[in-house]
């Protein structure tokens, strides 16, 4: 159904893209450096799904209103970039919880937030990830082939494929970023600058988010 060709051309559209880093890694990032690796990793899960309810809403037909509608994208981005610095200014808020002790013991330090809670978290960001919606609704359809129907089925499983490149570079930026995390942790003053750091990088990506405007 999905040619070979199509499919690496697809794929190799989605590395360049993907390897820019975005609002789903600077969160992921920012995640990590204010709470830890196991938080970061459930972020990724997050998003990852978000982005693929992304790709559902394409094929679909949702993704394509969203993308054209002016007023649905700007609320769309406003949403997740409101998110985004609610989530800043509470890492930054509690930074001062994080100590070294809890973190060597493996308790993580600040506040404490469920996991599920956090993949909800992360799912929102992807979900409203102004530069997955403009990928998945102009790119994603270019690569399907509409002479050998079921497109709905096509645009789901090519779109499987930035979703997984997206699982695996996000990881290793949210383990990087938790190692350098781990190496701060060594002193409860130099942890609580790493999460003031993590705030601020989610709060910044957040007016980011908000200020800037689509491709057209």
């Amino acid at each position: 159904m999905v040619t070979a060709d199509r499919l690496l051309a697809f794929a190799a559209m989605s590395l360049l893209v993907i390897v820019i880093p975005g609002p789903s890694v600077l969160f992921v990032i920012g995640r990590a450096l204010a709470h830890g690796r196991r938080t970061a990793m459930a972020t990724v899960v997050g998003n990852v799904v978000g982005s693929y309810l992304l790709v559902v809403a394409v094929a679909l037909g949702i993704g394509s209103l969203v993308e054209r509608s002016v007023t649905v994208y700007l609320a769309v981005k406003l949403a997740g970039a409101a998110y985004l610095v609610f989530l800043g200014v509470q890492a930054f808020r509690h930074r001062g919880e994080l100590k070294a002790a809890r973190i060597t013991a493996g308790r993580g330090g600040g506040p404490v937030r469920g996991d599920l809670r956090t993949v909800l978290d992360g799912v929102l960001v992807g979900v409203t990830n102004p530069k997955g919606v403009v990928f998945f609704a102009a790119v994603l359809p270019q690569f399907v082939d509409h002479s050998a129907g079921h497109v709905p089925v096509q645009m789901l499983l090519l779109g499987l494929v930035p979703i997984l490149i997206g699982l695996v570079t996000d990881t290793l930026w949210g383990l990087t970023a938790s190692a350098a995390r781990a190496w701060f942790a060594r002193s409860d003053r130099r942890l609580s600058l790493i999460g003031g750091a993590g705030g601020c990088t989610m709060i910044g990506l957040g007016v980011t988010v908000a200020v800037t405007g689509r491709a057209d």
